[in-house]
């Protein structure tokens, strides 16, 4: 038996063996490709609702400070976090919600909404809801500091 004939038939042998495993790239990759893009969805879903929180956030500050002024009104929170939603956070928010609550000493701004959705699942619901709370600004004289 010669080294020719020898190689030859270790050829062969390893032909048969992985004869069976024809396709079989195929079909790991028919399954691991929708897990890849729904992996790939879910980070970009996260980075959205993310960013959703930041702009609430963002929002329910600016209400707080038009609100908290001396002489500044629940009115006047609203109006001002209806401004700043329509310039930065109308289509990442969907119905989004404000309450400014003023009383003599605090003010409060609740903005609850949903962030908008990348994936279509049914049920998928992503909540963003913040909440800042300040002291109300008022001139206090130095004899009563």
């Amino acid at each position: 038996m010669t080294a020719q004939s020898t190689a030859t038939r270790l050829a062969r042998a390893a032909r048969r063996r992985l004869a069976g495993d024809r396709g079989a790239g195929s079909a790991e990759i028919v399954v691991a490709t929708p897990l890849l893009m729904l992996l790939i969805l879910l980070v970009i879903q996260f980075g959205i609702w993310a960013h959703a929180t930041h702009v609430a956030q963002a929002t329910a500050e600016e209400a707080l400070a038009a609100a908290r002024v001396q002489g500044g009104t629940a009115a006047a929170g609203q109006a001002r976090a209806r401004q700043v939603l329509g310039q930065i956070g109308g289509a990442i928010l969907l119905s989004p919600h404000v309450t400014v609550t003023r009383t003599a000493t605090t003010v409060t701004v609740t903005i609850t909404a949903d962030a908008e959705r990348v994936l279509p699942l049914p049920g998928l619901a992503l909540p963003v809801t913040v909440t800042v709370t300040g002291p109300v600004e008022r001139f206090v004289p130095a004899t009563q500091r």
